[in-house]
């Protein structure tokens, strides 16, 4: 919990350090139903027929001729096995191509978190927890935690936590930590527990138990100010997953507090305590929301400057939608302002 402040600080020297390498580095990590009528054959009815007369006319020389199946029969008979192939067919075609309507909630989210695994900041930072879909589905409690711990143990999360740990290091932030080498290990770690704890809590965890989602739902539309204001009110706002609705993120905020209190375990107890607890905890909500800030306008700035769309075109939906919408309120206002006159 100590180090998000600087992390943060880190995070970002970081991005714009890798701006400043050749554009080659940055890689943006990326039923029609079939029936076949089957005619009825002609050979039985017609010896059937011959059947009843035969007690007439016993010696009819025709009689033997006529219980001989058309020619046409044995082309009819494959008729049933070919109607069983194609339907068989039109079912196994129908199964490969699911509609959309007619997946499962789990499909959906499934299919929507693995399009989330494939975002990275400049190609490296991971940014598992933004989704560019304003109508995402949510996400199951195992899901939560599965791709909190995805993000956790990636190995950019290391490396970040040792990156806060030498900045730490290097400005002789003296919390009780040992200086050199053993000093900066026992940094490294705690930074790193800081980082594991915040993140399985607030966004695994808790979210599960309390049906929150965790993740932060980019605008992407909308004035600068507007966009600006909806970031930061992200921090201490989420939506419920059954309702959809925005309300207070218990998950973020009681994450963060719950992080810092496991954090007394391990770090010196010059640094630690309930008062210092709770400050971390509420600092570190409230620095999420310069996090935030970034996530929402970067992929602006990386259209702009990298000339890549970490949205895939989502963004370009969501405007055509947007403008679409203030289209129809415009030819609305102009039809109810006609039939006034």
């Amino acid at each position: 919990m100590r180090y998000y402040s600087c992390r943060l600080s880190v995070t970002l020297v970081a991005s714009l350090g890798l701006l400043a390498f050749p554009s080659t580095v940055f890689a943006q990590g990326s039923g029609s139903k079939l029936t076949i009528a089957e005619p009825l054959p002609d050979a039985p009815q017609a010896q059937y027929e011959i059947a009843a007369a035969g007690p007439q006319k016993p010696q009819e020389p025709q009689a033997p001729q006529a219980t001989q199946p058309p020619a046409a029969q044995p082309a009819s008979s494959p008729a049933p096995a070919k109607s069983d192939a194609a339907k068989e067919s039109s079912s196994t075609q129908h199964a490969a191509q699911k509609p959309e309507a007619e997946k499962t909630q789990h499909e959906k989210a499934e299919e929507q978190i693995k399009e989330q695994e494939t975002q990275r900041l400049v190609g490296v930072v991971p940014q598992f927890n933004i989704s560019y879909r304003p109508d995402a589905v949510s996400m199951t409690g195992g899901q939560k935690i599965k791709l909190a711990l995805r993000s956790t143990t990636d190995p950019v999360a290391f490396g970040v936590a040792l990156a806060a740990a030498g900045y730490h290091e290097l400005d002789h932030d003296d919390i009780g930590f040992p200086w050199g080498v053993k000093g900066l290990g026992e940094r490294w770690g705690a930074a790193y527990l800081d980082s594991f704890d915040g993140n399985m809590i607030g966004n695994g965890i808790l979210p599960a138990l309390l049906h929150q989602d965790p993740r932060y739902f980019r605008l992407g539309h909308g004035t600068v100010t507007h966009r600006l204001l909806y970031s930061l009110a992200t921090n201490v706002m989420c939506k419920h997953d059954n309702t959809h609705k925005w309300e207070p993120s218990y998950s973020n905020i009681g994450g963060n507090i719950i992080a810092g209190a496991i954090s007394n375990l391990y770090y010196p107890p010059s640094n630690s305590g309930v008062t210092q607890t709770l400050t971390n905890g509420f600092l570190v909500t409230a620095e999420g929301g310069f996090g935030s800030i970034f996530d929402e306008f970067w992929p602006d700035v990386s259209r702009k400057i990298l000339h890549k769309d970490p949205t895939r075109g989502l963004d370009a939906e969501m405007r055509a939608a947007d403008q679409a919408r203030k289209d129809a309120e415009k030819e609305a206002k102009k039809d109810a302002a006609a039939e006034k006159k």
